[in-house]
């Protein structure tokens, strides 16, 4: 039995929250904190019981954190706030030597850029205070990490490529909207793409290389290729990789706004002078759009997120397709929120778990594809995240090239 401290009440921490009110014998106390006390209020009230308490607490104040922090006590800290938030997170729990997880890098507030190298130089700091640190536990990043580990432990000998699909075939009705944090969703698809080819890094122009590929249960939807903070990980922790891709969908009617956005600035993270004040354009669209956590009810159609990988076995080439289909109308009805603030949440909770019953351990700063995949693999089908696998076939990111 552990007590556990979330912060960020947006639909991931909304997520996060109700998976872990449903498991006491493992978060036996639980508190959400957020800028928002509010937002907090409203996910306890939903789950009733008292089982979720709530706080105030600015993420980008230290002290603050690490008063909170050392106020409640908890083993472990799971970060869903904004990315801009890892560095002062991981800060506090390294005063308060309480162990640390989130679901996304580090990226600073004034650049589109998110490399692990900031987070990674905790390392030895943690190391030295004998608490650990779990980067990007959500679905991806995180359960196509854990996906890599769990094909290079049972099906490979060498992994040779990688290319990580994401697709999401959902509609939410509405004209146009980011399923996850606006500011966050647009910086990552409007900076250059860039993948691993060869012992290097590749760098296209943004959303310049895309093909169509088949999901499961879906079909075929046009794939754009990404840089995703994965890939970073996943190069340096399976040296054997020859080239490594993310791939994400994006709809005809998405790609039209955003270029248009783009065309007249409202995508830039520079500040402009209106009336006296200094805004940037991008908070200013945030604010504008939908807020993700709302998009749930009636969203329909499903999510298809997976690893397709070649590599040898036994001196004999292999491919393998490792995948998750989430249906948006489930995961409403489960946890009131869309899939995919499920497939980076109920993760994101797993790997909390995994920390706190002793399943993964370590002191540093650790990835979650240098832990044990089979534990946390068992687990993903019984928090409603099934997967499932094909071995040896026609990989199908390979058909339209």
């Amino acid at each position: 039995m552990s007590k556990v401290l979330i912060i960020g009440a947006g639909g991931v921490g909304n997520v996060v929250a109700r998976k872990c009110a449903r498991l006491p014998e493992v978060f036996s106390d639980i508190m959400l904190a957020s800028r928002t006390l509010e937002k907090c209020e409203q996910i306890a009230r939903a789950v009733g019981g008292d089982r979720i308490k709530t706080a105030r607490v600015d993420a980008d104040n230290v002290p603050e954190l690490v008063h909170l922090i050392n106020k409640f006590k908890p083993d472990m800290v799971v970060n869903v706030a904004l990315p801009y938030q890892d560095l002062t997170i991981m800060d506090a729990c390294l005063e308060t030597r309480t162990h640390y997880l989130d679901t996304a890098n580090y990226e600073p507030r004034d650049v589109a850029k998110f490399e692990y190298s900031w987070q990674w130089a905790y390392h030895d700091r943690y190391k030295e205070a004998g608490i650990m640190a779990i980067l990007g536990c959500g679905f991806d990043p995180g359960v196509t990490g854990v996906f890599t580990a769990y094909a290079a432990k049972h099906y490979f000998d060498e992994i040779h490529t990688l290319d990580i699909v994401d697709c999401n075939a959902g509609d939410h009705g509405k004209a146009f909207a980011t399923n996850f944090n606006p500011e966050i969703n647009i910086r990552e698809i409007t900076q250059n793409g860039r993948y691993w080819e060869n012992g290097k890094w590749v760098e296209t122009k943004p959303l310049e290389i895309h093909r169509p590929i088949a999901y499961p249960e879906i079909g075929e939807r046009e794939s754009y290729l990404l840089y995703h903070e994965e890939l970073e990980s996943l190069v340096k922790n399976f040296p054997s990789l020859k080239r490594a891709r993310f791939w994400m969908t994006f709809g005809d009617q998405y790609i039209n706004f955003l270029n248009v956005l783009q065309e007249v600035g409202m995508t830039s993270i520079k500040p402009i002078n209106f009336k006296g004040v200094d805004i940037v354009p991008l908070e200013f669209l945030k604010a504008v759009l939908p807020e993700p956590s709302s998009l749930g009810e009636g969203y329909k159609g499903m999510t298809s997120i997976g690893c397709q990988i070649k590599g040898v076995k036994d001196g004999k080439e292999r491919t393998y397709y490792v995948w998750n289909n989430c249906d948006h109308a489930a995961a409403y009805r489960d946890v009131q929120a869309q899939a995919v603030s499920f497939t980076t949440g109920v993760p994101a909770m797993i790997g909390a778990m995994m920390a706190l019953t002793g399943k993964w351990s370590g002191e540093g700063v650790f990835n979650v594809e240098e832990f044990n995949p089979d534990p946390f693999m068992a687990k993903l089908p019984e928090f409603g995240l099934p997967w499932h696998e094909q071995v040896d076939i026609p990989l199908p990111v390979e058909k339209n090239r």
